[in-house]
């Protein structure tokens, strides 16, 4: 399955994600903990609205985000 996230970007895809869907719900976030990157994906550890904890990882190589709740 492919995770939906929608990002704010600017100068480069995925500088900020606002939005992912995971289980079938749309999940705003409303705070990113932390961000890092490692020589091929982008991460956010993020908070959304309703106070859940994901990290949210973009592979530059395969053009895939991965959603893992923690």
């Amino acid at each position: 399955m492919t995770e939906i996230v929608e990002c704010h970007s600017e100068f480069e895809y995925a500088e900020r994600p606002v939005v992912f869907t995971w289980e079938g719900q749309r999940l705003e976030i409303k705070e990113i903990l932390t961000g890092w990157r490692t020589p091929n994906e982008k991460c956010f550890r993020v908070c959304t609205a309703d106070g859940q904890i994901f990290e949210l990882s973009y592979s530059e190589q395969s053009d895939e985000w991965h959603i893992h709740q923690t």
